[in-house]
């Protein structure tokens, strides 16, 4: 497994529940097409959970 993750947010936050924005703002992501570089942690992992359908993750 890889130390770290490359997670690129492919749709737009607008509309979406309060408990998932703070999740993507919480990883770095607040605008569409960013992409971020974070540590492969089961924490990190359960965040991508929470938001997996906005999110598209390279290892």
């Amino acid at each position: 497994m890889s130390n770290e993750l490359s997670i690129t947010l492919v749709k737009s936050h607008i509309g979406l529940p309060a408990k998932q924005r703070a999740v993507l703002l919480g990883m770095g992501l607040d605008k569409r097409n960013k992409t971020v570089t974070l540590q492969d942690t089961p924490e990190i992992r359960g965040m991508i959970s929470k938001v997996s359908h906005m999110v598209k993750v390279n290892e």
